[in-house]
């Protein structure tokens, strides 16, 4: 395979070549200098042409039209091939004129020059049997070489892809102008082109045409210039019959082809000269008029139905929109009526709250005057004791065993969960852990953790269920292991219990071993304060008793009554006197009205036992006439000091 250095040689022979092999072309060294009869000029020429002080002499001189015939060197020099040639040293150009110009004309004048040499380009295709162009190229802009987009006419008619001769137009256009210029005309045979392989070292002339085929490139201005043919086996092509067949069947597709078309036209002016008949066309029309029209008829109706349900929902939204205003309407009035009580119920709110914190504050100091948390004398730090009553830091190991029993360790432990259950309620803040207080027998219940089933199958489900939750603050009998555990996880539950009533007081525990500790320490920040302590309220606690007639005999011998027996707030001994917490009730209150209805109450009752005394018995007790619907109602009236004392 040759080189680029090497020249290559056509593989299409000059007979052979149509327009549809012609794939590109490329524009060279654009001039806008006429070219026509005037500006022709001999080869003899072409020397002096190129030399500008030669045709500067010859001008000055007024040398006759007679031309000098051209020297031996210049005629063999014009023998060599245009590759061959060496160029000629021109004379160095002046630049004087612009040696002392500034940057600005410098610049303008090279602006100048280089719009002078450059335009926008495109060409046209044309054959001879077509009156349109056969191909119309894109628009190459401000440049002096062109080389335009490659194009294929291999699948265009027979007439245009077969041809061997076109025709090309060029039209440009100059910078700064806005109208087109015809530039070039050219009738090319492509059967007479040159093959030239490539556009590198060549010197083109102006407006120099290169035609791209599928073998390589060609061109009118330059010599063709191929390899020699090397030396190479014959290779069996088709035979003649082959060729001849294949020629014969083109043949026959085209005599198709123009037979198809004749027939094509036929047709059309058959078509053309008989009359239409408009009746199957009018009736196809009536019918689509018809389907239309009841598809129109089908959007009216829902258009109409559309209508209806948007007034519709239009006149619910207008009635919503009033309900929706007078309520509004309501509500501001409302706001405005109670926009006066609301400072006073804001007022309201305060003032309770404080009062809430107030009676907090008084109730955590009784119990720390009710239950006294006190340090203990000559023992470790953070050692307290409740009542008197020791009680170690969740350790109870055997050294401790001997300073503290089991039983002062449990009444401690009874006397921390009561204490712990009643600031819960005062508080208002519920225990994780519920706390059932009895006294030194008391124990905590875990409903959160998960606990496995551990006990007889004898038992039923609730009890064992109750039993595993259940944890005791007192030391088990026996001294089992698992009574131990059990033992010291219901102390952590009540230490945990202590730590959720001291979060919800803000207050952070160091260490939740320390059971007195902390709630000494909650007791002191729930009590502390800076205002004065509120008093607690006086009064007391009636006990009314909504009596009903007696049954049986007493029935009969209170028939005269009005049917309802007095309230009893006391109880009645055997002999039917009043009992010693009666009498005192009666005595500390005997100035008072209330003491006098109830030593009436007392009298009348003792009266009628006394009537029906044969019947009940002296020894028997005093039984009441309940029925099953009957029953206490205890009425808070204030409790006084002197009673709760």
């Amino acid at each position: 395979m040759p080189t680029l250095s090497e020249p290559r040689r056509p593989r299409l022979l000059p007979q052979n070549r149509k327009l549809r092999h012609l794939k590109g072309l490329s524009l060279r060294n654009l001039s806008f200098a006429p070219r026509g009869p005037g500006n022709a000029y001999i080869s003899d020429d072409a020397a002096i042409k190129r030399s500008p002080n030669k045709l500067g002499n010859l001008d000055e001189t007024g040398s006759s039209p007679l031309r000098a015939s051209r020297s031996s060197e210049s005629l063999r020099l014009d023998s060599l091939r245009a590759d061959k040639r060496r160029p000629r040293a021109q004379p160095r150009r002046s630049s004087l004129s612009v040696a002392h110009a500034n940057p600005v004309t410098r610049q303008k004048d090279l602006e100048s020059l280089v719009d002078s040499s450059i335009g926008d380009v495109f060409f046209s295709l044309h054959v001879a049997d077509c009156d349109e162009p056969v191909y119309i190229s894109e628009v190459r802009n401000r440049s002096a070489n062109f080389d335009f987009q490659f194009f294929h006419l291999s699948s265009r008619e027979t007439c245009i892809s077969r041809a061997c001769i076109l025709t090309i137009r060029v039209w440009c256009k100059r910078p700064q102008r806005a109208s087109w210029t015809f530039l070039l005309e050219e009738i090319i045979d492509l059967r007479r082109l040159n093959f030239i392989g490539t556009l590198t070292d060549r010197r083109f002339p102006p407006n120099a045409l290169v035609f791209h085929l599928q073998d390589g490139l060609y061109s009118m201005d330059f010599p063709t210039r191929t390899a020699d043919p090397k030396a190479a086996p014959l290779v069996a092509t088709s035979s003649y019959t082959a060729l001849m067949k294949l020629a014969n069947l083109e043949s026959s597709v085209q005599d198709a082809m123009e037979t198809q078309r004749k027939i094509m036209q036929q047709i059309n002016e058959i078509l053309d000269q008989s009359p239409a008949d408009p009746n199957p066309a009018a009736n196809e029309a009536t019918a689509l008029a018809m389907k239309y029209v009841s598809m129109q008829r089908r959007a009216n109706m829902a258009a109409e139905t559309k209508r209806i349900d948007l007034r519709k929902s239009l006149r619910s939204r207008r009635e919503a929109i009033a309900q929706g205003r007078r309520v509004q309407a309501l509500a501001e009035a409302d706001i405005q009526n109670n926009s006066e009580k609301l400072a006073a119920s804001v007022e309201l709110v305060q003032q309770t709250e404080q009062q809430i914190h107030g009676q907090r504050r008084r109730i955590c100091s009784e119990l720390c005057d009710m239950f006294p948390i006190t340090p203990i004398p000559n023992a470790p730090p953070l050692s307290f004791q409740i009542c008197g009553l020791p009680l170690p830091n969740s350790v109870y190991d055997a050294a401790t065993a001997k300073v503290i029993g089991e039983d002062v360790l449990s009444g401690a432990l009874g006397l921390v969960a009561l204490l712990t259950r009643h600031l819960s309620f005062y508080l208002s803040s519920p225990l994780p852990y519920p706390l059932s207080v009895y006294g030194s027998r008391s124990y905590a219940r875990d409903n959160i953790s998960h606990m496995p089933d551990t006990q007889s199958q004898r038992q039923s489900q609730r009890q064992r269920q109750r039993q595993r939750r259940e944890f005791p603050l007192y030391l088990p009998r026996g001294g089992s292991t698992i009574g131990q555990w059990r033992f010291e996880y219901g102390w952590f539950l009540l230490n945990k219990n202590i730590e959720a009533l001291c979060a919800s007081e803000g207050l952070k525990v160091v260490d939740i071993r320390h059971s007195l500790p902390n709630l000494k320490y909650l007791l002191y920040v729930c009590s502390a304060g800076t205002e004065e302590m509120p008093e607690r309220k006086k009064g007391g606690v009636r006990g009314l008793w909504d009596g009903k007639k007696f049954n049986g005999h007493a029935r009969g011998s209170w028939s005269g009554t009005a049917g309802a027996v007095p309230a009893l707030p006391f109880a009645l001994d055997a002999d039917g006197e009043s009992g010693s917490s009666s009498g005192s009730i009666a005595g500390s209150r005997q100035a008072s009205v209330d003491s006098e209805m109830m030593n009436r109450h007392g009298d009348a009752l003792r009266s009628a036992m006394m009537k029906m005394d044969d019947e009940w018995g002296k020894d028997s007790g005093i039984g009441l006439p309940f029925g099953e619907e009957g029953g206490f109602t205890l009425r808070t009236k204030g409790l006084r000091e002197s009673i709760a004392q």
